[in-house]
């Protein structure tokens, strides 16, 4: 990585950063997302700003990360949301949080949890006012869910009444980010995609082969990217960190399976019981049992047994 002496802020990549692609940590994963966005270094730090900001729509610098779960390293809470919690320079919570599997009810999730952050705030003291109550940010990027059914991949909700068209204030706010409906923007010029949009596409993009140019195009307009890139790279050349990471995937994979097993069990189970019941109100109507192995799928000996 070198830098662009006629643009400082901006780092040079020549080929793909991680060689020939094997050795790619996918960042849509909450444990990757979150061993990149939290470590103790100005890279990591900055690409958070930058991220933060690029989502909110102002600038804010990061100046604490909120210890609000297990540190990472901790496989025993590998079945946890990683999320990151943080506070800006001026005291704004924010949270942020990257969901490779987004769960059914994750919108309610999300208000839950603005409530939470926004209610946790100390008002204690007689000097405190309902007025010191900073401004709170619930952000989920979101992998391989649609929520909406619009072609935005950036949605902003906060309290207001919509009849009329009034907000209530403003000082908590949930932003969602829905990968799967980058693809517009990834079809851009890098130079006309707003940051919000380059921060999309390299997150969906970053391992797909066929969008190597444009990710790295992206890395070099943004400099937040590639604060982000540079500490990916050093968690996938450390042979610990990466094979942790390897495992934390694995494992997630592995539970996300079994529960989708059970889940597919559950149902089929279910079907079959509700066959049953169908098969017995039919023999009870003195139906045939020809027929009624014809209308449940059940063989005459399992309708013979009811």
């Amino acid at each position: 990585m070198e830098i662009n002496k006629q643009n400082p802020t901006q780092y040079e990549w020549g080929p793909f950063p991680f060689g020939d692609g094997e050795r790619i940590l996918d960042i849509r994963y909450d444990e990757v997302f979150k061993a990149v966005f939290t470590k103790d270094t100005s890279n990591s730090r900055g690409a958070l700003s930058k991220l933060i900001s690029a989502l909110i729509g102002r600038t804010v610098a990061v100046e604490t990360i909120i210890a609000n779960e297990p540190p990472i390293d901790d496989t025993r809470q590998r079945y946890l949301r990683f999320d990151v919690a943080c506070k800006t320079k001026k005291g704004e919570l924010v949270n942020v949080e990257m969901s490779f599997n987004p769960i059914a009810s994750e919108l309610v999730r999300l208000e839950y949890h603005v409530a939470r952050l926004f209610a946790g705030q100390d008002l204690h003291g007689k000097d405190k006012k309902y007025d010191n109550l900073k401004e709170t940010y619930q952000i989920a990027i979101l992998a391989n869910e649609k929520f909406f059914n619009d072609e935005n991949f950036v949605h902003n909700f906060s309290y207001c009444d919509l009849e009329n068209r009034i907000s209530l204030g403003g000082r908590t706010k949930i932003i969602t980010v829905e990968l799967l409906k980058t693809e517009p923007a990834a079809g851009k010029p890098v130079e006309e995609m707003t940051n919000a949009e380059l921060w999309a596409v390299f997150f969906q993009y970053l391992t797909d082969p066929e969008k190597r140019d444009k990710i790295i195009e992206i890395i070099n307009q943004e400099e937040g990217i590639a604060m982000a890139v540079d500490t990916l790279i050093n968690i996938t050349k450390d042979e610990i960190e990466f094979a942790r990471m390897t495992t934390l995937i694995k494992s997630e994979l592995d539970w996300r399976s079994r529960i989708g097993d059970a889940e597919n069990k559950g149902r089929r189970e279910g079907r079959n019981e509700e066959k049953l019941e169908n098969a017995r109100k039919m023999k009870a109507d003195n139906m045939p049992i020809s027929q009624i192995s014809k209308y449940t799928g059940l063989s005459t000996e399992a309708i013979d047994q009811l």
